[in-house]
């Protein structure tokens, strides 16, 4: 394994990990969640297991969906995803109280979301793939030959209103957490770009003072 691989999977998981404890933090806020998590909680109301092992069963599916779609194999960071956030929710949510007052579940909405958005831009800048969802949004955006956000809005209504009739929870989180979400997920996805571009410019010129002093 290369160096270079190693630091990938070291800032994939480091994304992903920030990223679900973000989102156990919004799950804790009880103010209501973002779409595919109203989807996982309702199934863990409904059927039992635990929410981060509905969001492992409806990642699989998404992938299955998306293999019989575009008929390619999907990138590794796409199966990592799917494993690895539902264990991290659900060890997050072990370790998280449910907050009680106004104050402390608005605290944990905002900072979820910021966390949310801040792993997540993490994980896609190691560029190892992209998660399940967003791999379906742009199978089906190609197939159908609609926009990104055409597909991925239409998507996240459909599981919104399967999870809130399975029993998840639609609050006023739900709407912040639609607003939100996004724009910090792409202030991050440019930030962490712009953070490893300037890094990877430091060590090629300290290789190159190095090679000189050779």
């Amino acid at each position: 394994m290369t160096t270079s691989l190693v630091n990938k999977l070291a800032i994939f998981f480091i994304g992903i990990l920030v990223m679900s404890f973000g989102i156990a933090m919004i799950i804790e806020a009880d103010l209501g969640v973002s779409a595919w998590d109203v989807l996982h909680i309702g199934l863990y109301k409904s059927f039992g297991l635990t929410i981060g092992t509905w969001a492992q069963i409806v990642g699989l599916v998404v992938i299955i969906a998306t293999y019989y779609i575009d008929k390619k194999i999907l990138a590794i960071g796409t199966i990592l995803n799917m494993i690895f956030v539902g264990w991290f929710i659900d060890l997050s949510l072990f370790v998280l109280p449910t907050m009680k007052t106004w104050i402390s579940q608005s605290l944990f909405l905002f900072i979820g979301i910021l966390l949310m958005g801040l792993g997540a831009g993490l994980y896609i800048a190691a560029k190892l793939g992209p998660g399940p969802r967003d791999s379906l949004v742009i199978v089906l955006s190609k197939r159908f030959d609609w926009s990104i956000g055409r597909i991925k809005s239409s998507m996240e209504v459909l599981v919104l209103a399967i999870g809130w009739f399975l029993g998840g929870p639609v609050f006023i989180g739900t709407v912040i957490s639609a607003i939100l979400i996004g724009p910090v997920m792409q202030f991050f996805i440019k930030w962490w770009d712009v953070y490893f571009q300037q890094a990877l410019l430091i060590r090629e010129k300290r290789n190159e003072e190095h090679l000189s002093r050779s």
